[in-house]
């Protein structure tokens, strides 16, 4: 057992995509590797998501986009939470085109991971996103 406090992370589906087979695999993979999880679920607002993440005391929060609305949304989401005064780092997951990931990156989006993502590759973003938001 370590000393280090449990990752508390939030997830959301951001919008009106109604695809959350893959948020709820990435649950199981956080809780799996020790991380408290926060399921919001879908067509959720970033006022929602920012709302959730002060009351929760997120130290992540993590969004799945299969719906081509990322270039959008995922940037509204750090600058709501920027607005918030949040240093909460936010994880992509999902159907991102390889030319998406650099403008994701410099819109503020801690990181960006696709469908081949492995459970070790998942639980460590989420890890290394944390410690480098602190």
């Amino acid at each position: 057992m370590t000393d280090e406090p449990q990752l508390r992370i939030l997830l959301a589906k951001l919008g009106l995509d109604g695809h959350d087979r893959g948020l709820k695999v990435v649950a199981r993979i956080l809780r799996d590797a020790g991380m408290e999880v926060i399921y919001l679920g879908l067509r959720q607002t970033t006022e929602s998501i920012v709302s959730a993440a002060e009351q929760e005391d997120a130290d992540a929060i993590g969004l799945s986009m299969h719906n081509a609305g990322h270039m959008t949304l995922a940037p509204a989401m750090v600058k709501a939470l920027a607005e918030a005064e949040l240093n909460t780092p936010v994880i992509v997951g999902g159907i991102i085109p390889d030319e998406d990931v650099d403008p994701l990156l410099e819109a503020g989006v801690a990181v960006v991971l696709g469908p081949g993502a492995s459970a070790e590759e998942v639980a460590q973003s989420v890890r290394d996103a944390v410690a480098n938001a602190n």
